[in-house]
């Protein structure tokens, strides 16, 4: 076994949380030093971007079919709306003088470590280059001018393309979450990912991960590798670049990095990063030296197909997808009655399954790695119990072997028929999702909740940086399920906390061949009436009308 894999073993091994003691943290919160929310590079030219306007706009359910929603023109205006629906302000909230915002793209603790970056050029309106986003403002920075390219014709990017850059910054998570943020990170990466391709979605447009590309590479062209312009303040790490194709059927035509790094290495940079907390009360050695046995080299990516599905099931709801994307909260209280219908809970679940050109998994090309654990609690039509839902077919004979010989593995009467969903055992499982779950009545007041299982040993043996991958699937399964309880009528939240090795004894599993990445519950929320929630960017509009007057 290589040392980069003992690293990645051992790092997760020492972040689990466990009933008698919780992973090493910070012993309370630094408040004097909490981290600046909004990276921000001073001296970059920054370009204000249009905000969206009102009017009709494409239904939610119709993300799920290829080809329904007309693909728009790349400009100014859709690119800017592409960005406020993956990683825009949806809302402010106020309370007893403390101010916060909310974004489209949910983070653990709200913390946001991840950094989005647009690479552009034959874009009216937009310079060419590498910009930074800053959802504060809805603003994007211009980091790096291209050089001019030795014949005025050539481009760098495929006709109606860009790519979206994206890094993290453990420190935002590690101030609050100590050494298990660096998991927090790679699950906020993987719901930037989904974020994005739904936003794509509803502009017609679609989006893929660019998996061959390594983390130098990216820290090339993203300027991130640049020591002079994060002189003394916390660094981005890289993370991974998507391509946005903004005409039907282009996702094959990909650019060279080697061609982009010299237009950026030979271009004009500017900018200097801000620093996000005065001083670093703790510091977390493991989070680097895990992200370290985690850096990606450029690969040969290989494309996995996934298999043909019916149509997903039907959605009733009628909302808009950016009424859906901006509404979506995180559940802080459930109250422990409100039950969803059978129909609702299999659209979730089947929405999980990858379909040919349907957001949300056409943007990554490896076959499903993470299964769900389901606690079902008051779902119309099942009988509470715990459950399990099988994403592909090459694991299920794997599951039994490794799950308790006790569990009853019957088929679900009235479920699709190409599902792998199956009743473990019927009986009250509240108290053994609130137990798995750091003792937090959520997991138990939703609905349902869930653990997200990934194929560890298996998938880790290929590479270490796969690490990586499984947290970002399982982002991308909770920024769908997320979408999904706001068009039933409820809510989700994502919960990072949980005893790992309990929900594993939960099984009665043997090893490591399985291993938790999530959780996830959904239900009736409760609303805090003590806080003030604010439109996301209605102050913007204010200012920038009052200034044109």
């Amino acid at each position: 076994m290589n040392k980069a894999l003992d690293t990645v073993l051992a790092y997760h091994q020492r972040t689990k949380h466990h009933f008698r003691r919780y992973a090493a943290g910070p012993d309370g919160l630094d408040w004097a030093n909490q981290p600046d929310p909004f990276r921000t590079f001073a001296g970059s030219p920054a370009l204000e971007l249009p905000l969206l306007a009102e009017g009709p706009q494409p239904r939610y359910a119709d993300l799920y079919t290829p080809g329904r929603i007309a693909p728009q023109a790349l400009s100014l205006h859709t690119l800017a709306a592409l960005l406020e629906l993956s990683f825009g302000l949806s809302a402010w909230k106020e309370f007893k003088g403390s101010r916060w915002a909310l974004r489209c793209n949910p983070s653990s603790g709200n913390l946001h470590p991840t950094e989005a970056y647009v690479v552009i050029e034959h874009c009216p309106g937009v310079a060419n280059g590498v910009h930074h986003y800053v959802s504060r403002d809805h603003v994007l920075e211009h980091r790096c001018e291209f050089a001019a390219p030795a014949h005025s014709t050539e481009s760098l990017l495929p006709p109606g393309a860009f790519l979206i850059g994206l890094t993290s910054i453990h420190w935002r998570e590690a101030w609050k979450y100590g050494e298990r943020a660096y998991r927090y990170c790679q699950h906020d990466a993987g719901h930037a990912i989904a974020a994005v391709r739904y936003a794509a979605a509803a502009l017609g447009w679609q989006a893929h991960l660019l998996g061959a590309w390594g983390d130098a590479e990216i820290g090339a062209l993203l300027g991130t590798d640049r020591a002079q312009d994060f002189n003394d303040v916390e660094r981005e790490h890289s993370d991974l670049i998507l391509q946005v194709t903004t005409q039907p059927n282009s996702n094959n035509d990909e650019p060279a990095p080697n061609a982009l790094i010299r237009a950026t290495h030979e271009g004009h940079w500017r900018g200097q990063a801000n620093r996000l907390s005065r001083d670093h009360k703790y510091e977390w050695a493991i989070i680097d030296e895990a992200a370290a046995a985690c850096t990606k080299p450029h690969t040969q990516e290989t494309i996995w197909q996934p298999p043909a599905l019916p149509e997903p099931i039907a959605s009733p709801c009628q909302q808009s997808a950016t009424e859906i994307i901006k509404q979506r909260r995180s559940a802080q209280e459930f109250d422990g009655v409100t039950s969803i219908t059978a129909a609702a809970f299999y659209r979730m679940l089947d929405l999980t399954l990858p379909r040919p050109g349907t957001a949300p998994w056409d943007a990554i090309a490896w076959p499903p790695r993470i299964h769900l654990l389901l606690f079902v609690h008051r779902v119309e039509g099942l009988e509470p119990g715990l459950y399990v839902f099988l994403r592909n077919d090459t694991i299920e004979a794997t599951a039994r072997t490794e799950f308790s010989p006790k569990f009853e593995w019957l088929d679900v009467a009235g479920c699709p028929a190409h599902f792998k969903l199956y009743r473990l055992i019927s009986t009250d499982t509240r108290d053994a999702a609130r137990a798995v779950s750091c003792h937090q009545d959520i997991a138990a007041d939703g609905a349902f909740s869930l653990g997200m299982l990934a194929e560890y040993q298996s998938s880790l043996e290929q590479w270490p940086w796969i690490y990586r991958q499984l947290f970002w699937e399982a982002g991308i399964l909770g920024q769908m399920l997320y979408l999904e309880a706001e068009a039933a009528g409820v809510r989700g939240t994502g919960i990072g906390c949980y005893f790992d090795d309990a929900a594993h004894d939960v099984l009665g599993m043997k090893g490591q061949v399985l291993q938790s990445m999530y959780h996830f519950t959904a239900g009736g929320a409760l609303t805090d009436t003590r806080l003030q929630t604010l439109p996301g960017y209605a102050h913007l509009r204010n200012i920038r009308l009052e200034r044109d007057q």
